[in-house]
């Protein structure tokens, strides 16, 4: 039976909007999978290792909810391939991405393997990931942190 995982999409090099249409594009080819659902775009304000950065280039970011029969961790090679097609390097943690895809979640799958966590550990504190994902699932739910819309609407009111 086909799962829904979660990705979040980003990007803050080049062009954004285009490389997460490929990067969409590039999901619903994946075998295995049998339906993506993306939500539009938003912009965000980086976030690095010191907290958010408007000196940083803003972010375009989305998610997606694929219906897949992959396993996660395949799925997540996947996503790692997509990323190196599109110049992805890894040299410096929370840095400027041409693209960055990050399995939230795997239908209710809980993992701490270092390699796979999920759900993702810094979802429910990523308006940019949340707001995306309640756009395209209203009834979304983070496993083992609750409904994404009161998630984001926790968020907005610390602020």
């Amino acid at each position: 039976m086909p799962v829904p995982a979660v990705v979040a999409l980003g990007a803050n090099l080049g062009d954004r909007a285009a490389t997460l249409a490929q990067a969409v594009a590039e999901l619903r080819r994946l075998p295995l999978v049998d339906r993506v659902q993306a939500a539009d775009p938003i912009e965000s304000v980086a976030v690095t290792l010191d907290g958010p950065s408007t000196a940083a280039p803003a972010y375009l970011n989305s998610v997606a909810i694929v219906q897949t029969r992959l396993a996660p961790s395949v799925l997540l090679g996947f996503l790692h391939a997509i990323e190196a097609r599109h110049g992805r390097e890894r040299t410096v943690r929370w840095g400027d991405r041409t693209l960055d895809l990050d399995l939230i979640a795997y239908g209710d799958l809980r993992s701490d393997d270092p390699r796979l966590l999920l759900p993702h550990p810094r979802a429910a504190e990523r308006d940019f990931v949340l707001a995306p994902w309640l756009a395209v699932d209203p009834d979304a739910v983070l496993p083992g942190s609750g409904r994404v819309d009161q998630l984001l609407a926790a968020l907005r009111e610390a602020r």
